[in-house]
């Protein structure tokens, strides 16, 4: 049985779940402060956002404690593969080729990436 759609988040939320994924479980406000530094974001505008992606079903907020703390319901690797996947067929035509070799022509790869990508494009060809 195929599991149940997550929608797609916005940059925003995007940049919510990274803390989330990053840290673990936070309250808004040590979300707010980690996004500081990148965002210039109002902590109502985080709370706000964060409370959108609990009914959306991206984060889950425990209100057991006075400080509602929020975790993240799907894994960076589940997200990483729906956006992929997404682009794949919006820019891409579904040709994973083409979307390989843009990815390796819009920055320089190290050596270490450039084995890793190697590996795995092996054990694709295998599996």
């Amino acid at each position: 049985m195929p599991k149940a759609s997550i929608p797609r988040p916005t940059d925003g939320e995007l940049a919510i779940l990274q803390v989330l994924w990053q840290q673990g479980p936070c309250t808004v406000r040590q979300v707010y402060e980690a996004l500081l530094p990148e965002r210039k974001t109002g902590y109502t505008t985080a709370l706000k956002l964060m409370q959108i992606m609990a009914q959306k079903g991206l984060v889950r907020r425990d209100v057991s404690e006075r400080q509602h703390v929020y975790e993240a319901v799907v894994s960076e690797d589940q997200t990483q593969r729906q956006l992929i996947g997404d682009l794949l067929t919006q820019a891409f035509d579904g040709s994973a080729r083409k979307l390989i070799m843009q990815a390796l022509a819009a920055k320089k790869v190290t050596p270490e990436e450039l084995a890793e990508s190697r590996k795995l494009l092996k054990e694709s060809e295998e599996g």
